[in-house]
């Protein structure tokens, strides 16, 4: 598990809204914070890769347990 300094709950959430929330959750994070999210939408794997891309921020680690997939993003 990594460390966080943040975090969001998007369980039960489905495209576009764990997305959505998550880019609206690291926008006011100073640079360097850990933004653990957490989603139950499988699309959200493929989703999040891109706003990180998109972003400029970075995915430092990515898990999926029980049905969550758990994103640790890294704001710049």
């Amino acid at each position: 598990m990594t460390d966080h300094t943040h975090e969001l709950d998007a369980r039960g959430l489905n495209c576009p809204m764990p997305v959505i929330k998550t880019k609206k959750a690291l926008a006011p994070l100073q640079s360097g914070d850990v933004l653990k999210v957490i989603s139950t939408d499988p699309g959200s794997v493929p989703d999040m890769a891109a706003l990180a891309r998109r972003t400029g921020n970075e995915i430092i680690e990515q898990t999926e347990s029980n049905g969550e997939y758990i994103f640790y993003f890294k704001k710049n």
